[in-house]
Formats: C-alpha cells, sequence, structure tokens
C-alpha cells in the first residue's frame, strides 16, 4: 500500500506521462480477450456511456473523457492506495483467487466505514508504479485500488444488475 509522499510521487509519475502523451505501457496481462464477445462488449459500452454521461461528458468529447479517466491515477482523491501483484507463472485460477481475496479486503474495508475502488486502469502505468513499489521482477501488477472516503456530492453511476437467469445456470 501507498500514501503520503510516495503515493504522490507515484501520481505525478503519471501525471507527467499523460501530459506527454504517453499513453502507457503494454499491460501485463490483457485487460479483455480480443475479441471481446458481444454481450460483455455491449455491456462495457453501456457501462463507459453511463459513467461518462453522469459526469456530463459527451461520448465525443475525447479531451474531457481523457481528464475524466484520470482520475484513477489520481486515486478518485483517496489518501491510499493498495497494489496487488501476481507471480508470473500464476494462471487463471490463481487471478480468481486475488479477485476473491480483493472482495474479501473491500467488505473489511467497508466494515470501518472507508470505500474502496479497484482499478484495472493501474496496469496500463505498471512501470512507474514498479519505479516507485520496487516489486520483484517476477511479479506482475494485477490491479490497484483507491482507499479512501467516497465524496457524496460526486455523481455515481448506477450499472443495472443482469438478471441471475443471465449470469447463472441452475440445475435442479
Amino acid at each position: 500500500m501507498l500514501s503520503g509522499a510516495k503515493l504522490e510521487d507515484l501520481k505525478a509519475r503519471i501525471r507527467r506521462r499523460v501530459a506527454a502523451g504517453d499513453l502507457g505501457d503494454q499491460p501485463p496481462v490483457p485487460p479483455y480477450p480480443t475479441p471481446l464477445p458481444t454481450r460483455y462488449a455491449q455491456r462495457l459500452e453501456d457501462m463507459g456511456a453511463r459513467r461518462y454521461e453522469v459526469v456530463g461528458v459527451a461520448r465525443d468529447d475525447r479531451g474531457e473523457r481523457a481528464r475524466v479517466r484520470a482520475g484513477n491515477w489520481e486515486c478518485w482523491g483517496a489518501t491510499t492506495a493498495l497494489f496487488c501483484y501476481l507471480d508470473n507463472t500464476m494462471l487463471p485460477p490463481q487471478w480468481m483467487d486475488v479477485g476473491m481475496f480483493l472482495q474479501t479486503v473491500m467488505l473489511l474495508l467497508r466494515a470501518e466505514k472507508l470505500d474502496t475502488c479497484p482499478q484495472i486502469a493501474w496496469a496500463e502505468y505498471h512501470r512507474s508504479v514498479a519505479e516507485v513499489i520496487e516489486p520483484s521482477p517476477d511479479l506482475s501488477l494485477a490491479c490497484g485500488m483507491s482507499i479512501g472516503f467516497a465524496d457524496p456530492d460526486v455523481p455515481r453511476c448506477v450499472m443495472p444488475r443482469v438478471q441471475p437467469s443471465d449470469a447463472v445456470t441452475f440445475v435442479t
């Protein structure tokens, strides 16, 4: 986890890269398969449209979309960031384990009245994160997570839940 001067150093490094037009590093693991199956691509597109609409950014306004997206690397104003690394030899089942671990961390933090935001976006600048954290070279950044207190005045995107029948097969 990072906070204080170390986190500010990391944010400044990424700010400089973004300002210079640097689109980031090749992610250590692709975030989505290519091609992304249609039903998931549509849901991802819907989520993006809702996210930008709620903050008043037009779909075709690339500059404003980039500005909003850059909030990821500012931790959305949170004072602490957790970075989750995984051994490079781990396979998809271990990545699922990490997801379950992070879900547990998020629930424990919520019980302490803290808010969290898991962010795969940090992997886009994983080299800058590594410059500050100095992980072992046999590790890959899976994601980051901002930890703090949500600002109640910031509009939230509400994504409708899929129907259980669209996500679960019930066998009786």
